[in-house]
């Protein structure tokens, strides 16, 4: 499934799968975010597919946003495949509502 952005009122939702392919582009994209933004949320509420390197990306992204004193949520806690994915990394996933 193609990879899908929407801001909807300032919340980034992905729609589809973050695998292999898609994880540089992403990584690009929010990198510029936190480099001009001082907040960035992002929904994985409809996320069907994440690999390792996808996961490893949003919390490397987590920890340069803490780095640069800005505010990067990642919203999925209750998207079960989500939660399993992060395993030990789950503590940068916040609840589904801010």
């Amino acid at each position: 499934m193609a990879l899908q952005i929407t801001n909807n009122y300032g919340i980034l939702e992905i729609d589809g799968d973050i695998k292999g392919n898609n994880v540089k582009s992403l990584k690009k994209h929010f990198e510029y975010l936190l480099q001009n933004k001082d907040q960035v949320i992002l929904s994985l509420e409809r996320v069907k597919k994440i690999d390792i390197s996808a996961v490893d990306l949003l919390t490397r992204l987590h920890k340069k946003a803490m780095s640069l004193n800005k505010v990067f949520y990642i919203i999925g806690k209750n998207n079960a495949i989500i939660n399993k994915a992060f395993g030990k990394n789950s503590y940068v996933l916040k609840n589904d509502h801010l």
